[in-house]
């Protein structure tokens, strides 16, 4: 809606492609080819209608000079990449009430990709072996004298499925607080000298543990073994599939460590809330063909890759993770049961710093502005009044994912 009278107002700034552009137009065409899963049809659904009519929205009209303008709803999926910024501030907000005055360790745990065809087909099950088998050995490592600690650690682990190029790349990257409470939380023991655990230890404890895991899955019938992975129903060729995982050495890495508290909310916003491709990241869309940037990381540079848009979406639902899963946990003494308990107990034996903050609670106006430096209740066209919402444009109710994408797709196509 224009807004009203004949005030005049600055041109529209060209918007660049979006990941959700290109699902709007290639989506047929990589149905062509591809099934669409029931869960893959939400995302999907949610990403090309988001913010759109579709999704309902507001008017509003400015209280100086008259004007109105339509917002439109955001679709809030994990996996738009127009919908993360704010959910990532509030959730680094909060874990600010978290921060202990001690180092922090960046440690990544990575499955070998001999193990991603299966991953692929038992998201859920093989993604929360990850989860566990990092979990039992870093809380290992922490009870096991000989490692520097003998006691309790805590941390918080995410989950980031893809390399730079959008291909599967399943690995955890975990934020350990440099130390372990011992003697039942009466004592905190720092780790010395600015080192964690050994990394090569840590990958025969990790590769041990998931393969553990991952047995008695298969011995549970928890696994699925459909189409080319259906050799793998065999318990010879299971076993073989793991001695060839034993074979390899698995990576573990054990980042230096973060000195100073207050970067590492800058560190985690790296990392939280992330999805395969940000929208910043996509250069060109044309002749059915995607170029995005990618860090080589070989040389440490900025470079381009460029694919085909079907191939595009493919890499891009490779990542969609089943639905209520929860990509990022804490564990040990920040495990969510007893982590406000652990964490006064903690703050008592070693203080707090000075600097360090308490979480706000911020309005979305406030958070908006603190994020854009723009205040998005600031009338656009005249500078000087405040947009009200004088009404609600109701959302599409009673359809389904898939026929609430066809229909927006089928109108785009009379369009």
């Amino acid at each position: 809606m224009a807004h009203s009278g004949n005030r005049n107002s600055s041109p529209p700034r060209k918007r660049s492609c979006e990941v959700a552009d290109i699902l709007r137009e290639h989506i047929t065409e990589y149905q062509e080819t591809y099934p669409l899963h029931p869960h893959q049809y939400k995302i999907v659904s949610d990403l090309i209608t988001c913010r759109t009519a579709y999704l309902g929205g507001r008017i509003e009209e400015c209280d100086h000079c008259g004007a109105e303008r339509i917002t439109y709803n955001s679709c809030r999926n994990r996996h738009c990449p127009t919908c993360q910024n704010i959910p990532r501030e509030r959730w680094l907000e909060a874990r600010k009430a978290e921060l202990v005055p001690v180092s922090y360790f960046h440690t990544v745990f990575t499955l070998p990709h001999e193990c991603n065809p299966i991953i692929l087909r038992n998201k859920e099950t093989m993604l929360t072996i990850l989860f566990h088998a990092v979990a039992k050995t870093l809380l290992s490592f922490g009870r096991n004298p000989r490692n520097g600690l003998g006691g309790h650690v805590g941390f918080i682990a995410i989950l980031h499925t893809w390399d730079q190029k959008l291909n599967a790349h399943f690995h955890l990257h975990c934020l350990i607080p440099g130390g372990a409470m011992i003697e039942g939380g009466k004592q905190w023991k720092p780790c010395k000298k600015n080192y964690l655990f050994n990394e090569e230890a840590l990958g025969l404890v990790f590769r041990g543990t998931f393969i553990e895991y991952m047995t008695a899955a298969y011995r549970s019938g928890t696994l699925h073994f459909p189409g080319i992975l259906a050799p793998y129903r065999k318990p010879q060729k299971f076993s073989e599939l793991m001695g060839r995982l034993y074979s390899h050495k698995w990576v573990v890495s054990v980042r230096e460590p973060i000195n100073r508290p207050e970067y590492v909310l800058e560190y985690l916003g790296r990392y939280t809330h992330r999805v395969a491709l940000s929208n910043q990241r996509i250069v060109a869309v044309e002749n059915g063909m995607v170029t995005f940037t990618y860090r080589d990381r070989n040389i440490n540079r900025i470079r381009q890759h460029t694919i085909a848009a079907v191939e595009f979406i493919r890499r891009f639902l490779l990542h969609a993770l089943p639905h209520g899963f929860v990509r990022i946990r804490h564990f040990g003494f920040l495990a969510n049961r007893y982590k406000t308990e652990h964490l006064a107990t903690l703050r008592s034996l070693i203080g707090r710093v000075r600097g360090m903050h308490e979480p706000a609670e911020h309005t979305l106006r406030e958070m908006m502005k603190l994020l854009t430096g723009i205040d998005v209740t600031m009338c656009p066209y005249c500078k000087n009044g405040t947009m009200r919402v004088i009404g609600q444009i109701p959302r599409y109710t009673g359809l389904g994912a898939k026929q609430i994408m066809q229909g927006f797709i089928a109108e785009r196509a009379v369009a």
